[in-house]
C-alpha cells in the first residue's frame, strides 16, 4: 500500500472491531527480522464516515493516549455507524520512553511527515499515516498535551477553511469538541500545504482535521481527560457515528488566535507572575529569571511583547536561553 513497508494485522474493509498492531520492520543486531508494533483498533458497522482518533504523536503527552485507549475498550460494532480507526500512540517508541521524541532514531513524528517509506522508523510511520490511513478518511482527530515542557488548557486547534465544505466540517468538530478554548490559525492548511504535522499532512489529503492540545506537564490533570472523553464522544454523535450517545448541553469556546511565545534569554529558575487566563498587557513582567549560585544577584525579568491572555505555561522550574516561557493570544477578530 503507497509503497509502504509497514504492514497491519487488522483490516480497514472489514464490519466488526479489530485490534492487533501495524508492523514497522526494525532490523537490529538483537533481532535481525524485527519489528516495531504500533497498536491500531478498526472498528467498522456498515456505511458511514471515517473518522481517524490519534494520539501519543508526541510521546510525553498522556491525556489522548489515555482517552483512545478508553474508546478502544468500551466501544464496540453494535455501537458504531461508519468506520473509527483509533491510534493512541501513533509514535509508539517515543510513547513506551515518555519522550516526545523517538529513542530508536530520535525522531520527531509532528515534524516528520510526509516521511520516508524507506526511512527511519519516525520517517516509515508519519509515510504510512499520510498515504495509507489519511486517504481513507473523512475527518481525523489528532490528541496533543504541552508534553514534559508546557501546560495547556483544554484547546481546540483548527486552521482557516479553503472550501463551504471544509468550514461546515471544521464547524462541525469545533462545535461538537466543546473545549474552552480554541486556537483558530489564521494562514496556511489547504492541500498545498507544506507543513511536516499531521494536521498538514491531513490538510494535503484533502481530510478535514482539528488537533486539541490538552494539559501536559508530564502528567494527567483529571478536569482535562474528562472534557477529552466528552469531547471524543460529542465528536463521534455529531458525525452521527455514535448514534446512542445523548451529548448535553455545550459549554461554549472561546476562540483565540495566538500572538506568539514569550522567551528565556537567560538561564536560571523560572518564577512565573502569571498563571493560564490571565491578561497580560505588552511590556508586562510575566516571569521572573533567579540564579541561586549567584544568590545575591536581583532577578531578572521576562517581559511581554504581546498583549492578550497567557493561553500555555511552561511547566518546567529550570530554563536556559532559548525556553519558551508562555504563549500569548488574544481574542479572534
Amino acid at each position: 500500500m503507497a509503497n509502504s513497508l509497514i504492514t497491519s494485522e487488522v483490516p480497514f474493509d472489514q464490519d466488526g472491531k479489530h485490534t492487533g498492531f501495524l508492523r514497522v520492520p526494525h532490523s537490529v543486531t538483537s533481532s535481525a527480522y524485527g519489528w516495531l508494533p504500533i497498536p491500531i483498533c478498526v472498528i467498522q458497522n456498515g456505511t458511514g464516515p471515517t473518522l481517524l482518533i490519534s494520539a501519543g504523536n508526541h510521546g510525553d503527552e498522556y491525556e489522548g493516549q489515555i482517552a483512545v485507549t478508553k474508546l478502544i475498550q468500551s466501544l464496540e460494532e453494535k455501537d458504531i455507524q461508519g468506520r473509527l480507526i483509533l491510534l493512541p500512540t501513533a509514535n509508539a517508541p517515543a510513547a513506551e520512553a515518555g519522550t516526545r521524541t523517538s529513542p530508536i532514531d530520535n525522531g520527531n513524528l509532528n515534524r516528520s511527515f510526509p516521511g520516508d517509506p524507506a526511512g527511519t522508523p519516525t520517517q516509515m510511520i508519519a509515510h504510512y499515516v499520510e498515504e495509507v490511513l489519511l486517504p481513507m478518511c473523512d475527518y481525523t482527530v489528532d490528541l496533543h498535551s504541552g508534553g514534559t515542557s508546557l501546560h495547556y488548557p483544554a484547546t481546540l486547534l483548527r486552521g482557516p477553511a479553503h472550501t463551504p465544505e471544509e468550514e461546515a466540517g471544521l464547524n462541525l468538530l469545533s462545535d461538537a469538541f466543546d473545549l474552552p478554548y480554541a486556537w483558530v490559525f489564521t494562514g496556511g492548511g489547504g492541500k498545498s500545504s507544506t507543513a511536516r504535522t499531521a494536521m498538514g499532512a491531513a490538510n494535503r489529503k484533502g481530510v478535514i482535521n482539528v488537533m486539541a492540545e490538552l494539559g501536559g506537564g508530564g502528567t494527567i490533570t483529571p478536569d482535562i481527560l474528562a472534557d477529552t472523553e466528552r469531547g471524543l464522544q460529542r465528536i463521534l454523535h455529531a458525525l452521527q457515528m455514535l448514534p446512542a450517545y445523548e451529548p448535553g448541553a455545550p459549554r461554549g469556546t472561546r476562540a483565540l488566535n495566538a500572538q506568539g511565545s514569550v522567551f528565556a534569554y537567560d538561564s536560571g529558575l523560572l518564577e512565573l507572575l502569571k498563571d493560564i487566563g490571565n491578561p497580560v498587557t505588552k511590556g508586562d513582567t510575566i516571569a521572573l529569571i533567579h540564579d541561586p549560585a549567584t544568590p545575591w544577584r536581583a532577578p531578572i525579568p521576562v517581559t511581554s511583547p504581546y498583549e492578550g491572555i497567557v493561553l500555555a505555561k511552561r511547566h518546567l522550574t529550570q530554563v536556559k536561553r532559548g525556553d519558551a516561557v508562555v504563549q500569548i493570544a488574544q481574542d479572534a477578530s
